[in-house]
């Protein structure tokens, strides 16, 4: 096992910077979650690691050993690709004991290692088969399996689930949750979808356009965001943001709704106000006076089984509202509808959407 340190990591690409001085420590034996849309430098960061990149500028570090310039296979490190990237004459045990062989190996421990890693992974009964004879799940837990049988420092995961369907993503996360607890070696993985960071990591860091805009464990992402960009990015459905000003009483107004100047932050100047989906519900009439009501209109009820999501506009200002699906029971689109604000959970930006 092994840490990993980044010092101020550049990489370009011609006259293009794709990753601005990436400061980052990942601990040992952490399984550490790089999460950003599309085009953020993520996998960039991933394949600098793995040394299938050149780094521009700046140090890394693997365990105590700087590697900027170390060949891919002396890094002691195992990737497992989007793509299952096996061999398709090769059987499982074959494809398994593949990176041992060209290592050059003893054969009884090649066989030993195989086995070992297959009951793992619940694929002793597949060893024979041919990938074409695998689902879909199956195959990532072979090209899994092939990075384990080597023992690296660090595991490298470039959106493994991604060519899965949805059942199966689901079923992947946990089993790649319980390797890392029996395995406790460091993983860094790589995905766009912010629900698999949630359920996975350790930690999570946030990229966007090659800077990274914060680390910190789920939870904290989630609750104490230090940017709009975080607060949008984390959290299924999205964070409503309403735009708004604080006037000279401290009370923050916006179009159809006003927060009383005790729920306000008294330092910095915000502009908008973060609800999250989740801290919305339905009035029911027990509520205190003093309670926050957002008086909007309903567009779209989406059911989702015990809970449901409503698609509400406020003014002019789209909103949605996660809550119990029998609080929705008897609304209908075009219906009014007030939501009650949890208070206690509201995040606040300045005009640069830095939180306050």
């Amino acid at each position: 096992m092994a840490s990993l340190t980044l010092k101020s990591l550049v990489k370009r690409f011609g006259d293009t910077t794709v990753l601005h001085g990436i400061d980052l420590e990942i601990q040992d034996g952490e399984f550490l979650v790089l999460v950003g849309p599309s085009g953020c430098g993520k996998s960039t960061l991933l394949r600098c690691l793995a040394g299938l990149e050149t780094v521009t500028d700046g140090e890394l570090h693997i365990g105590d050993r700087m590697v900027n310039d170390v060949e891919p296979r002396d890094r002691g490190v195992a990737m497992v690709f989007q793509s299952y990237a096996l061999y398709p004459h090769m059987t499982v045990r074959e494809n398994m004991a593949f990176a041992l062989k060209i290592r050059k190996r003893p054969r009884d421990l090649i066989e030993e290692r195989v086995r070992e890693v297959a009951a793992l992974l619940d694929l002793s009964e597949l060893l024979d088969r041919h990938p074409r004879q695998l689902s879909g799940g199956q195959r990532q837990r072979v090209a899994m399996g092939r990075a384990i049988v080597r023992q690296p420092d660090v595991f490298l995961f470039d959106e493994p689930l991604s060519n899965l369907d949805a059942a199966l993503r689901a079923q992947m996360r946990v089993e790649l949750k319980k390797l890392h607890e029996r395995l406790a070696t460091t993983m860094v993985y790589v995905t766009h979808d912010q629900i698999e960071a949630m359920t996975l990591a350790d930690r999570i860091a946030v990229l966007d356009r090659g800077l990274l805009k914060q680390v910190g464990s789920p939870s904290t992402l989630f609750d104490q965001p230090d940017n709009k960009f975080v607060a949008t990015f984390i959290g299924s459905p999205a964070m409503n943001i309403l735009p708004g000003i604080r006037d000279s009483e401290g009370e923050f107004a916006g179009t159809g709704f006003s927060i009383e100047a005790a729920y306000v932050p008294d330092h910095g100047e915000p502009v908008e106000v973060g609800i999250r989906p989740q801290h919305l519900s339905v009035r029911s009439g027990e509520e205190t006076e003093n309670a926050l009501v957002l008086h909007a209109t309903i567009d779209v009820i989406e059911p989702m089984g015990w809970e449901a999501y409503a698609h509400v506009t406020l003014d002019t200002t789209p909103l949605k509202a996660h809550v119990r699906n029998e609080a929705l029971q008897g609304y209908a689109p075009g219906d009014d509808i007030d939501l009650v604000v949890d208070t206690g959970h509201l995040h606040f930006f300045d005009a640069e959407g830095r939180s306050i």
